[in-house]
């Protein structure tokens, strides 16, 4: 699909990136809830990129094992029956906008021991064919925008129940083509981040049950340097920076049928938009001797990744999110917080039907949504299918995403074993 556009659009797709850096609030103006949504650079890494998190309301960090943990928590590889797997998935992204944005993911994993494994994922996102133009219209090129991260990862067992991994990240994106933005020649962005995660799986006895089991996850993801798309005066932006808390309880009725209750947390570690003074104008005030903006309510944004982290947990201005419309920088925190629900059934572990639930607040994104999926098991083969539809709107641009993935789950390199096992005919 061609998708033309003017000099303007070009500037609007960049900044689609960026902080934003004023409000529409003036600082005496209480009493009401704005739009502060945290943005950063590189959202796709954010995505759910498989189906059967896709079905289960993007929820992985606390799920039992498959191919695609690397997305979610790595350390669950060390906990897996098998020894090695491989995984492609693939999403047409906001079909309902265009018809030519595109997520793929490709994951493997090898278990060295039981107390090790290593691993590694691709992920590619096209944002499909664009013609840039200037602003009298003339063409200026033909460009395919895309963005890209490839990371390792190594996990281990730290005791029987308790697992740990660290995933170092290499984060290509290229927006603009090297097209003029304000008189500026634009670049791709780069990035070094690194995951870290934790992971705890324990079987436990329950009455009136074939089996249980109990998992909890915790993961932190994209701890890098800030990313800039120029080498000139462009302000650098935040990865997104993401913590995330998972449990799940896996009730297996009998040795046939299981159903897997999930629930997750996530919260961006990014700092949040302030609300800057302005005069009667409706004009951001600037500080005379440091030229910056001054700031009503909040803090600071402009600050190094460490203190970005850290702040991201005090640092909400919280208008008009305490009770009866008062200010409240405890009650925008909650605010930013997604939670999600999933479950999944499976009978004779071939057979599998998920829902989910994702929510996010309505001032800081508005992403709310419902998942349905299945999957097939055979052999080494799986095939798994998702479906979203949103809650909050027919015409929101994530309704009706369709996810696939396909995996294949080796229990051993050995071809005698796997013959032994039933994997091979």
């Amino acid at each position: 699909m061609k998708k033309t556009t003017t000099i303007l659009a070009l500037i609007a797709l960049f900044f689609s990136y960026q902080t934003a850096y004023s409000q529409t609030i003036n600082p005496g103006q209480l009493g009401g809830k704005e739009l502060n949504t945290i943005t950063t650079a590189v959202p796709f890494l954010l995505i759910a990129p498989d189906s059967r998190a896709g079905a289960m309301g993007d929820i992985g960090c606390a799920t039992s094992t498959d191919v695609n943990s690397q997305a979610y928590n790595a350390a669950k590889y060390v906990f897996s029956p098998n020894t090695f797997g491989i995984s492609v998935s693939y999403s047409p992204w906001l079909h309902n906008l265009v018809n030519d944005i595109n997520l793929a993911y490709l994951s493997a994993y090898w278990k060295i021991t039981e107390m090790d494994a290593i691993s590694m994922s691709l992920r590619y996102f096209s944002l499909g064919d664009i013609e840039f133009t200037d602003d009298q219209g003339n063409k200026m090129s033909d460009q395919n925008p895309n963005e890209f991260s490839l990371d390792f990862a190594y996990s281990r067992k730290l005791i029987d129940q308790l697992s740990i991994a660290v995933t170092p990240r290499f984060i290509y994106s290229n927006l603009t083509a090297n097209q003029f933005v304000s008189g500026e020649e634009t670049k791709a962005g780069l990035a070094g981040a690194a995951d870290i995660a934790l992971f705890y799986e324990q079987s436990l006895k329950a009455k009136r049950l074939h089996s249980s089991t109990l998992r909890a996850g915790l993961a932190i993801s994209n701890i890098g340097n800030k990313m800039s798309y120029s080498s000139g005066t462009l302000r650098r932006d935040f990865l997104p920076t993401n913590l995330k808390i998972g449990i799940g309880y896996e009730l297996g009725f009998d040795e046939y049928n299981k159903l897997a209750i999930n629930g997750e947390i996530n919260k961006l570690l990014v700092p949040t938009n302030p609300v800057y003074a302005r005069d009667s104008n409706g004009r951001i005030l600037y500080n005379q001797e440091t030229n910056k903006p001054i700031i009503a309510y909040g803090k600071d944004p402009d600050v190094s990744v460490p203190q970005g982290i850290i702040q991201s947990f005090y640092d909400a201005p919280g208008i008009g999110y305490g009770p009866k419309g008062r200010n409240s920088v405890f009650g925008e925190e909650m605010a930013e917080i997604n939670w999600a629900l999933g479950l999944e059934y499976s009978y004779r572990n071939l057979f599998f039907v998920r829902l989910g639930y994702f929510h996010e607040n309505g001032y800081k994104g508005a992403r709310q949504f419902m998942t349905v999926g299945a999957g097939i098991k055979y052999n080494i083969f799986n095939i798994d299918v998702a479906y979203l539809f949103t809650t909050n709107g027919q015409n929101h641009p994530l309704a009706n995403t369709l996810r696939f993935t396909l995996s294949f789950d080796f229990v051993s390199f050995n071809r005698e074993a796997i013959k032994t096992q039933g994997k091979l005919k």
